[in-house]
């Protein structure tokens, strides 16, 4: 499970001045940054070695998510590459420039929808155009099926990329219509939800302590009227990528810092091999039990957020290295864990008698990939199984360089002037906002999803669709809950008990407003992440205005956030948190679709406008994502690498495009037709 804040960060860290360019360029709503790997060079040889190797491994799986995310992600995006690459004409030209923002668009998104709210990219380049450019293009060139003309191949891909109508959501999750018919994404193919739904349904043991993960690793089809998975695995679906992949793993293996690391990549290995989700909990149980390596990371099927139903697993990489004195902080939470699931606010029949295996560290990442590439998460939980959180524990990070990186880009927007009510709130935040960020992080994915159990007979998911968004609201609520507690000052986490309120006024307006910039004016909130911000802020909102709380306030045609009473706003997140974890501890379906439905999903048309246009004078992106830096390995002269260098100077059209080159795998079409 990720945390994903997509850079909300305004804060000034007080730092000594930091030369290194975060800014990178910026198109559409998007900003691209730069992440600095602080600390690599204190790795040795060996480290880095390995870092390199694995950083391969993880752009090797880059084209899986594509396809994942729509089975015409990857001609669309050859063929723009193509075009724009061999372009003879005026590049300054309205058409031309109009199609390298969409392309880069692609690249953000994995694909032609959006990354978060999942809509399709409306390309402001013509039909004419486009086919001209096409037409110019050899055919060789172009990612044409068997025995495919020119115009066949533009009568077939024109209606996806122009017809707003076709594939026009890649995860739709509205109740009210088939989540695998009108989603784009590429996890099912001709079948239905309730069809998806029945053949998992038929595949469950009520009865076993440790449930597989059904369907976590495949693409659900129709093969001649029949249902089947498709496995992605090494000889089956996705099998090149998987074996670059699996390549670069092995090299990896053998440089391992010891004995545990390198068996459980030995066993991810096997996973990718066979596609055999018992080894794949193996795997993620001797990944778990690894507390003490220094290099970590995560590659492969991780995240279901993606797939409408929450069942199948998108593409993901991040490597890293732990951040040892930052690491201390989290080392305090996770060491005091029972205290605090003791003293949760829940009801005592869901909460867990021994926390075991919590295991907490800061890292800076070395390499993103698939699903967190160019946008990522700044906090990160695994695994996801809930039976092995129970009996084996989990692995929590908060992703420190990114978080400094969206902090140090961020300096001198004019956010706090524009958005934040008073000099009382704007110090507090500069004082104490990126601090804070962090610990809310650390107490979200080191305690939050750990926290709270299942009671006997509850499926791990019986909330369905609405799963995903009432599992971040738990944990960010029970953040939220303890960053006021005494307990966290006594700990040495904040340096007094005011510093929490910076984080209190930051998220509250995060979600009741600023997040809105992410949005399209008349559209609904999708993301599970933004529902999750809403639902919290609404509910609290709506129940602190009946006790003098905390209020919306208009000034000059502006609405501003007031919180009267902090002490007071903490235990209002007390109490949603012991109903939201009632809600996934009894599987109550019916009450957690009542609270997304109510607080999560709608938007205030006129606050929603109000707010666009306020950050639209300050120019500020609402989304925000990454170039990687780029591994320069040396070797000696009998071929054996001595050293690896980054380099931070490649831009981010340069490197989608030698991506593209360097690790393009797969064919063009990937669906059985």
């Amino acid at each position: 499970m990720i945390l994903n804040k997509d850079g909300d960060s305004t804060q000034a860290k007080k730092e000594l001045k930091d030369d290194f360019q975060y800014n990178l360029e910026q198109f559409a709503d998007i900003s691209i940054l730069r992440y600095k790997v602080e600390g690599f060079e204190d790795l040795n040889p060996r480290q880095k070695e390995m870092i390199y190797y694995l950083s391969q491994s993880a752009l090797a799986g880059r084209d899986i998510f594509f396809d994942q995310n729509c089975e015409w992600n990857l001609p669309i995006r050859r063929t723009l590459e193509i075009i724009y690459t061999t372009y003879s004409g005026d590049k300054d030209s309205t058409e031309f420039k109009n199609l390298e923002e969409y392309l880069k668009k692609i690249w953000f998104a994995n694909g032609i929808h959006h990354h978060y709210s999942t809509d399709k990219f409306t390309p402001k380049f013509t039909i004419e155009f486009f086919t001209s450019e096409v037409k110019k293009i050899t055919s060789e060139l172009l990612p044409l099926k068997e025995n495919q003309t020119v115009n066949e191949f533009l009568e077939t891909i024109i209606p996806v990329i122009f017809d707003k109508n076709i594939l026009n959501k890649r995860v739709n999750q509205s109740a009210e219509e088939d989540l695998i018919i009108t989603s784009a994404s590429n996890y099912y193919n001709g079948v239905n939800q309730k069809e998806a739904e029945d053949f998992y349904e038929k595949l469950k043991d009520t009865k076993d302590n440790q449930p597989i993960s059904h369907g976590l690793n495949s693409q659900l089809t129709k093969i001649n009227g029949n249902i089947v998975e498709r496995i992605w695995k090494i000889g089956g679906m996705y099998s090149d990528a998987l074996k670059q992949s699996v390549y670069w793993l092995e090299k990896a293996r053998d440089v391992a810092e010891n004995k545990t690391q390198r068996n459980y990549i030995e066993k991810l290995i096997e996973f990718n091999n066979t596609g055999n989700l018992h080894t794949f909990d193996e795997y993620s149980v001797l990944w778990v039990q690894d507390t003490f390596s220094d290099i970590d990371f995560i590659n492969g099927f991780t995240e279901t957020y993606g797939d409408p139903l929450g069942i199948k697993a998108s593409w993901e990489s991040l490597i890293n290295f732990k951040n040892t004195e930052a690491t201390k902080r989290t080392v305090l939470i996770s060491d005091n864990a029972q205290w605090f699931e003791d003293n949760s606010p829940i009801d005592i029949r869901f909460k867990k008698e021994t926390v075991k295996g919590v295991s907490a560290k800061v890292i800076n990442v070395a390499m993103l990939g698939g699903d967190c590439y160019p946008a990522t998460p700044i906090g990160v939980n695994l695994p996801n199984a809930d039976w092995i959180r129970r009996d084996h524990g989990s692995k929590s990070v908060t992703i420190e360089n990114i978080t400094n990186a969206y902090d140090k880009a961020s300096q001198g927007s004019g956010f706090g002037k524009e958005f934040i009510w008073d000099d009382y709130e704007r110090e507090l935040i500069k004082e104490h906002g990126f601090s804070t960020d962090n610990l809310h992080t650390d107490l979200h994915e080191c305690l939050g999803h750990g926290s709270g159990k299942l009671l006997d007979g509850v499926s791990s998911d019986a909330l369905k669709a609405y799963g995903a968004s009432l599992e971040e609201t738990r944990a960010d609520l029970f953040g939220l809950y303890y960053m006021a507690d005494n307990k966290i000052v006594e700990l040495g986490l904040l340096p007094n008990n005011d510093a929490y309120k910076a984080q209190y006024y930051k998220y509250l307006l995060n979600g009741l407003m600023t997040q809105l910039t992410r949005i399209e004016l008349g559209k609904d909130i999708e993301q599970a992440h933004m529902r999750n911000r809403q639902l919290i802020s609404r509910w609290v909102l709506e129940q602190g205005e009946k006790e003098n709380i905390l209020e919306l306030k208009v000034k000059d045609n502006k609405t501003y956030l007031i919180v009267n009473n902090y002490p007071a706003l903490r235990e209002l997140f007390g109490r949603l948190l012991a109903e939201v974890q009632r809600i996934k501890s009894e599987g109550d379906f019916k009450a957690g679709k009542e609270l997304i439905e109510k607080y999560a999903v709608k938007i205030d048309p006129e606050i929603h406008k109000e707010i666009i246009d306020r950050n639209n004078a300050l120019n500020i992106s609402p989304y925000k994502g990454f170039v990687n830096p780029s591994y320069k390995p040396t070797f000696d002269k009998n071929g054996i690498m001595t050293t690896v260098e980054v380099d931070y100077s490649e831009g981010y059209t340069e490197q989608n495009l030698r991506y593209s080159k360097e690790y393009s795998f797969l064919p063009s079409y990937n669906n059985i037709t």
